[in-house]
Parts: structure tokens; sequence; C-alpha cells
């Protein structure tokens, strides 16, 4: 790639050792399952189609999200198209059972307006094959291209963590590995907001991909110590979410620094408020960007994909404009005297791959 070159949405790179290929930009369907707010049918709709039209054809979602709400959008967007030009992912570590409780659908867990389910941990061999079953039935769909175990590790299970990965490690990887050689599914791996949690899992078990939030980002690149050099070890393919770490690397912190006040509990940073000098090393970065030209969010999803072992990096919109704003911000050129400044000011890991190398 020359400098300064901007990538195409619709650019492929392959999943793992795989012959499953991905485009560059993905859909993370979060939002549409009504992630802090509440998102209507037409819209996430309408934001699937925006999508479709971009050029993206891979679309992450999860029983959770909305506690089986995306799933259903997504299937319902998706189902009748052409069923091999796009890539489907979604997860599995969570029953949804039935809440017939009279506050069912008040927001719990981030979901503004849920549907009447409740999630139960369950990563066993039955468990993981529950849920795709379950998955295929709400997507209305023959099969699904990758399947990720969701959530695993102790960031969310913390003194449970030895329990469910007892789970996972004595059934759970057996189901996935008979998905895979089934047919089922085409790729399988894990979908978490913790590093290790992945390399835990490339010891035990050969994964194809792990869709990772939040961890190699322009304001995080500690995978590279690690995870990174690992992934490209094993042939494994990084899905990268949360380019924009909760929020904060998608709004910059300059609007609200000039509107005067303290308005930090405003900036949000892997799912809570942002610390100070998480928002003074935004402030940083962010100025070093408008120098040269470049708006912030297109220098956070544009940066994880200069890494070879990232196969793709999922965009949260959840609205037709978000989308819209995240191509443009992706499709945009970076010239490499922007990621020469973030390094020489220690903003930037010296040993990370740019979008102009």
């Amino acid at each position: 790639m020359s400098a300064g070159a901007g990538t195409a949405v619709g650019a492929r790179r392959r999943i793992g050792r795989t012959s499953l290929e991905v485009t560059a930009l993905g859909l993370g369907c979060a939002g549409l399952g009504g992630l802090y707010r509440d998102v209507d049918e037409a819209d996430a709709r309408a934001t699937i189609d925006a999508a479709w039209e971009a050029g993206i054809r891979l679309f992450d979602t999860a029983p959770y999200y909305g506690y089986t709400k995306s799933e259903h959008r997504v299937g319902a967007a998706l189902r009748e198209r052409e069923r091999d030009t796009f890539v489907l992912c979604t997860k599995a570590g969570r029953i949804m059972q039935p809440d017939r409780g009279a506050s069912a659908r008040a927001p719990r867990d981030g979901w503004a307006h849920p549907l009447p389910f409740t999630p139960v941990f369950d990563y066993t061999y039955d468990g993981i094959l529950r849920s795709f079953d379950d998955s295929l039935q709400r997507l209305g769909m023959a099969r699904i291209d990758i399947l990720l175990v969701h959530d695993i590790g102790a960031l969310t299970h913390g003194e449970q963590s030895a329990h469910y990965w007892r789970q996972l490690s004595e059934g759970g990887f057996k189901a996935l590995d008979e998905l895979r050689a089934g047919g089922a599914v085409r790729a399988v791996g894990l979908g978490v907001n913790e590093a290790g949690a992945v390399l835990d899992a490339m010891r035990e078990f050969e994964i194809d991909c792990a869709l990772l939030a939040g961890r190699y980002t322009l304001l995080e690149q500690q995978s590279l110590d690690t995870l990174l050099p690992e992934c490209e070890r094993r042939g494994v393919s990084m899905l990268v979410g949360g380019a924009f770490n909760s929020g904060i690397l998608a709004r910059g912190v300059r609007h609200l620094r000039e509107a005067g006040g303290d308005a930090s509990s405003a900036l949000k940073f892997n799912y809570g408020t942002a610390p100070a000098e998480v928002i003074e090393r935004v402030a940083r970065i962010e100025a070093l960007c408008d120098a040269h030209g470049v708006a912030l969010p297109a220098a956070a999803l544009r940066f994880p994909y200069a890494h070879e072992a990232v196969a793709s990096v999922l965009t949260g919109a959840s609205s037709v404009a978000e989308l819209r704003s995240s191509v443009e911000a992706f499709t945009t050129p970076t010239p490499g005297e922007l990621w020469s400044a973030l390094r020489a000011e220690g903003l930037l890991d010296p040993r990370a791959p740019t979008p102009s190398a």
C-alpha cells in the first residue's frame, strides 16, 4: 500500500487458514440490539442495508445483543440475500431463557429495550450446540460462517472464571470442533474483551480467529507484546472490535473542552467513564490529527487494519448516519507524517504497523 492511501471497505483478507474471506470493514450489530439507546426496526434495517450498499459483507451479532433482538434483525435483513455473498458471525456461551416477569423488557445490562429473555452462561458441549441451534432459528438460516465463544474469561466471570473455563475445555471446544468439521460453521474462535483469554484458548484448541474488543486500538497496543505475534505464528486472524474504545476516539475531547466546563463524565472509555489520563492522551492524539488534517475517527479506524493479523475492523454503527461516517473515516487517506508524529510523541508503539507502511 502506498503512503497515505485509504483502504477500500470491500478489500478482503482470509480468516486464518480457512478459505473464508471477510471485508476490511465489518458491521458489529450490538448497537442494533439497543446498546445504551433504543433502535427501532426500521432504523436497524436501514443501517444494515446502508452497510451492504457500502460494500460491507461481514456482519457480527450475538444472542446476548438485545437479548436475541440483534439476531432477529440481522437475520431478517440478510436471509433473502444470496447466502454465499456475505459472512455471518454469531456467538455462543449464553442460553437465552424466556423471562415472563413484569419487568422483562426493562433496561438491563446496558440494553435499552431488550426482548423478554434472561441470559444463562453455559459453555458445555450441550450448551454450545443448543446456543448454535437457537441462533440458526432466530437468524432463519441453515448455517453460520463464524461461531465465537462469547465473553469467556476473568473479566466477565471473576471468581467463577475457572468453573466456566472447565466447561469450555471439557466440552465446549469439542462442540466447536464438531460443528467446524461437519461444515455447519466455517471458522470458530472467541469473542472477548481480554487478550489473555485468547492466548489461553490457543494453548488448548485450534481456533481460526478471535474478535477482540478494545485491546488493539490507537489508545492500546499491548497486544503487540504477546497476542498478535502468537496469532501470526499460529495463523489465527483477529477481528478488531471497539476501535473507538467505547466512543472516546469517535468523538474526541476537543469539542467538549471548547464548550467549557467539566464534561468529562460524557466521555466513555472501555464501557465506563474515561479517566483523566486517557482524556489527556486522546487530547494529544487529536491535536496531532488536527495538525495533519486527519479526523480522529479516521485515524482510529484505519490504524488496526494495518496489522497483517487483523482480518477486519468492525464498526458498531447503529444508524445510517453513523454507518456512513464510519465508511468515510475508514476510507480516508492518512499521511505517513501523522504516524511518525504520533511515534515521536510517544503516543504510538514503535512496533505497530501503520497504514503508510
